[in-house]
């Protein structure tokens, strides 16, 4: 593992050079002067000063504890008054019902209904089956009459 973890070290070494020389680049283009570390120095320092200068926070809903923060507190927004044109007309009258008529239940067997359905569902079932056993066994019944009786006239 120290194998890799030295390689890892050499990559990262070697990318801070390539930076490094990077920016030294960039820095010679930029300024043509040669002047890098002083430009360096220039630079943090303006750097500094528009930090300062362009600070410009705003708090709409957090008051900071800083003295300094709370001045960029904001007053909260006001919303324009304006008159509601359904509040403003009368409501339409309506007839003033008994509040204890609507105490009952529309179907007042809908709760034993939902109790017993599943009940109800298999003796359906069980209904459909028995009629459909009778119908058989009805027809079964007329066709035996038929022959017999297209035997009986047939043999005569």
């Amino acid at each position: 593992m120290t194998t890799e973890e030295d390689s890892i070290e050499q990559a990262a070494a070697a990318r801070r050079e390539r930076l490094k020389a990077l920016r030294a680049a960039q820095e010679l283009l930029s300024n043509p002067d040669g002047d890098s570390v002083q430009s360096e120095d220039k630079t943090e320092e303006a750097d500094e000063t528009n930090e300062d200068e362009n600070l410009n926070m705003k708090f709409r809903n957090y008051l900071p504890h800083d003295k300094q923060l709370q001045e960029g507190k904001l007053a909260p927004p006001v919303l324009p008054q304006f008159e509601d044109p359904i509040a403003a007309a009368p409501p339409p009258s309506e007839q003033i019902e008994d509040p204890f008529v609507n105490i009952a239940p529309k179907k007042p067997n809908w709760d034993l209904r939902r109790d017993i359905q599943k009940k109800l569902d298999k003796l359906e079932r069980r209904t459909q089956k028995a009629i459909i056993q009778l119908a058989e066994e009805q027809a079964k019944q007329n066709e035996d009459l038929a022959e017999e009786n297209g035997e009986t006239t047939s043999g005569d």
